[in-house]
C-alpha cells in the first residue's frame, strides 16, 4: 500500500480517536492542555499506524479506538493541573470514571467505531472498483493473441445490513375479492 494513502488513512483515525477523547473530556468538565493533545495525536496516530496497512473490521477499529480512549482518559486526566476544587466539579474527578461517564464513553466509542468501519468498508469497495475499471481500460492493452482472459466482473456493491432485509410494502393497498 502507498504510503501517503496509509498515513492519510492513519490521520482519520488519529484525529477521530483525539476529537472524541477531548470532546469528551471537556464536556465532563476538565480542561486539556494543548501539550496534552499533541501528545495524545501523537500516541493515537503512533496506534493506528501499524494497523493501517490492510482493510480492519468493526471489532479491530473498536478495540483499538477502546483502548485508546482509555488512556487519552488517563492522560487527559493526569495532565490538567486543577485545583481540588475543580477536580470536584469535574463529572469523574480523578481517575476512575463513574458509571454515568463510563456509558458515555462506551457509546461514544462504539459510535465513532461504527462510522470508521462503514467508512473504511465503502473506502475499499471504492478502490477494488476502481481497480477493477482500470483493469478493464487497460485490458485490450495488455492482450495477445496467446494470453488468456483476465476477469473484469465487478464486485457487488455494498448494502446497508440495515436494508438488506427490509419488506417494502410501498403502493396502494390491494383490492379485496369479495
Amino acid at each position: 500500500m502507498t504510503l501517503p494513502f496509509r498515513l492519510a488513512r492513519t490521520a482519520v483515525f488519529a484525529v477521530v480517536c483525539l476529537g472524541l477523547g477531548v470532546a469528551a473530556h471537556v464536556l465532563g468538565g476538565a480542561s486539556v492542555p494543548v501539550p496534552a493533545m499533541a501528545a495524545a495525536l501523537g500516541l493515537a496516530f503512533a496506534a493506528a499506524y501499524p494497523l493501517s496497512g490492510r482493510e480492519r473490521s468493526f471489532a479491530a477499529i473498536l478495540s483499538l479506538l477502546a483502548g485508546l480512549q482509555v488512556i487519552l482518559h488517563l492522560l487527559f486526566s493526569l495532565s490538567h493541573a486543577a485545583s481540588p476544587h475543580a477536580l470536584a466539579g469535574h463529572l469523574h474527578s480523578g481517575l476512575v470514571p463513574d458509571l454515568g461517564m463510563l456509558v458515555a464513553h462506551g457509546w461514544a466509542v462504539g459510535m465513532s467505531a461504527l462510522w470508521l468501519a462503514r467508512g473504511e468498508a465503502a473506502l475499499w469497495g471504492l478502490l477494488r472498483r476502481l481497480a477493477v475499471r482500470l483493469l478493464v481500460i487497460r485490458l485490450p492493452l495488455l492482450t495477445t493473441p496467446f494470453s488468456t482472459p483476465l476477469c473484469t466482473t465487478e464486485p457487488p456493491v455494498l448494502r446497508s445490513a440495515v436494508l438488506r432485509h427490509v419488506v417494502s410494502r410501498r403502493g396502494p393497498p390491494r383490492a379485496i375479492a369479495a
